[in-house]
């Protein structure tokens, strides 16, 4: 039997009306934010299912810009997102599409930086604002977004997990779960994912990078209502 905490049941702080429709959403659009990096200009948002079909009425289109402009869910200016996207100059377009057999609140997201690179992340809100990240550049991946997470590019060659497990062991940070992620040819390009316990600071994300045939490092550190 599931054991439910508090949070499952009272559901999150957060700006209604739908607690997968808009406190998800947003977390989804904040974290993809993140993962971007830089400056945003425009952003296409690919939504599947039931996101899709009420992303209107439930306020998930103001919820994901809001996201993607760096809000929190419980932010009181979400539900003026919308506005404040288009004075800073933020493109975005909402697409109805059907993206194969995922959760029906998922969205994808197309986004194209100031040095016109784009970033794609695909991610669902499963329920009570909490969400799950499935793929990022076309990578499979799966982590929550609860934890503080480290999202690394490489290759595929002996000793990288454990490279990086000896930086985050330097820093006494506790790794709650992680994933290695590659394609089917060994040494070719993967991708691991560290969610830890600890806040992730620059200094460790600076170390990471240095590691040979590391390509690619990206930190996400989850903010909580209290902060």
């Amino acid at each position: 039997m599931r054991e439910y905490s508090a949070f499952d049941i009272l559901g999150p702080i957060m700006i209604g009306p739908s607690s997968s429709h808009t406190a998800g959403a947003a977390r989804l659009g904040k974290v993809a934010r993140t993962i971007a990096g830089g400056s945003i200009k425009k952003v296409e948002f690919l939504l599947h299912g039931s996101f899709a079909q009420t992303y209107k009425g439930h306020g998930t289109d103001k919820a994901l810009v809001a996201g993607i402009l760096g809000m929190n869910p419980w932010d009181e200016n979400l539900k003026h997102s919308m506005d404040i996207a288009k004075k800073k100059g933020l493109e975005y377009k909402f697409i109805e599409t059907n993206l194969g057999d995922m959760h029906p609140n998922t969205v994808k997201f197309i986004i194209t930086k100031q040095d016109d690179t784009e970033v794609e992340v695909m991610g669902c809100s499963i329920g009570g604002g909490n969400i799950l990240i499935t793929e990022v550049d076309g990578d499979k991946v799966e982590f929550s977004g609860t934890y503080p997470t480290i999202l690394i590019n490489h290759i595929d060659v002996p000793g990288m997990v454990a490279k990086v497990s000896d930086i985050l062991y330097k820093y006494n940070i506790n790794i709650a779960f992680m994933r290695v992620y590659r394609k089917n040819v060994k040494g070719a390009a993967a991708a691991m994912v560290f969610e830890v316990d600890d806040k992730i600071g620059n200094e460790v994300i600076e170390e990471i990078r240095k590691v040979h045939n590391i390509h690619k490092v990206i930190a996400i550190n989850p903010v909580s209502e209290e902060e």
